[in-house]
């Protein structure tokens, strides 16, 4: 994956933008989601409709800090685009008689953490730490959740719809690769140590004890679904392998240490890691539900509804 054009690629964003109405969520196929397959299938998709919403609270907030126009422009299409995908989802839930009436299914514990806490701090976060963050998100969102969807479900539907979602996705990917290298480019030592320094903010290490239970509940959930864990592990790869393509990739920090932690947590017989983040999932499942934040307003913003 080279470096992009980033006004190329904002004509080429705008001109494959795409509405829930294209696809006719009435054709024939929906039969083929077997009922031994249909609750484990549910509780994925209730995930991944979140986990777009979580990519798209990382985009609101890169636009908000963009280092120049061309940039602030794409992460706004890709925000509206990561809404878009959410909606899909659950166009394909309403499908197969996953959702009742205009239901929005419930974020599990750890997404509603993640989600509070980007509302609370990622539009203060450094524009270069979300700008890492971003494609390790998509790496595994496109390389093994979605693939992994393609190759279990047989509905013609649902692949019509996860071909346009995988298009968009690919552009996120070109765009935010793109944008990690730029950063190693022409930064001295000092400067690339510097870049290091938000690690230690509290907010961002607060961050940290919310992002790790959620990754390792989502490993595992799509593990019991069936994923092989060589899947995952590939696709965490992907990201070390495309972002260190060149030295001005490898020299971004905030990428090296994101890298590290992929493999760490991709891999499951590193106990050290995985004992204390296992825990922190298991005391997050005992919160009681008054004690969750609430779901934020935009939530109504989410439709199976073509029309929406």
């Amino acid at each position: 994956m080279a470096m992009i054009d980033l006004e190329k690629m904002l004509d080429k964003v705008k001109a494959s933008q795409w509405a829930l109405v294209d696809i006719d969520w009435d054709a024939p196929g929906a039969e083929t989601i077997s009922a031994e397959q249909w609750p484990k299938l549910r509780e994925f998709m209730i995930d991944l409709v979140w986990i777009e919403h979580v990519g798209g609270r990382g985009f609101a907030a890169m636009a908000k800090n963009a280092p120049n126009e061309t940039l602030r422009q794409l992460y706004t299409y890709f925000h509206a685009e990561e809404l878009r995908h959410a909606n899909a989802e659950m166009a394909l839930m309403k499908r197969w008689g996953m959702l009742e009436g205009d239901e929005v299914p419930k974020p599990n514990t750890n997404i509603r953490l993640a989600i509070e806490w980007l509302e609370r701090y990622a539009d203060d976060l450094p524009y270069h730490v979300l700008g890492s963050v971003t494609p390790a998100l998509e790496v595994a969102l496109d390389g093994a959740l979605c693939k992994f969807l393609l190759d279990t479900v047989e509905d013609p539907v649902c692949h019509q719809a996860f071909e346009k979602i995988n298009d968009d996705e690919s552009r996120h990917l070109g765009v935010g690769f793109t944008v990690m290298e730029m950063e190693g480019h022409s930064k001295t030592t000092i400067q690339l140590i510097k870049m290091l320094a938000p690690v230690l903010d509290p907010r961002l290490l607060v961050g940290m004890a919310v992002h790790f239970p959620l990754l390792n509940k989502m490993r595992d959930n799509v593990v019991n679904m069936g994923l092989p864990e060589k899947r995952l592990y590939d696709a965490m790869s992907r990201y070390e392998k495309i972002g260190g393509r060149t030295d001005a990739g490898r020299r971004n920090p905030v990428y090296r240490v994101i890298a590290h932690h992929n493999r760490i947590m991709a891999d499951r017989s590193n106990r050290w890691y995985h004992r204390p983040v296992d825990a922190m999932v298991a005391l997050t499942d005992r919160i009681p539900e008054r004690f969750l934040p609430k779901v934020p307003s935009w939530v109504r913003d989410l439709t199976w509804r073509s029309t929406g």
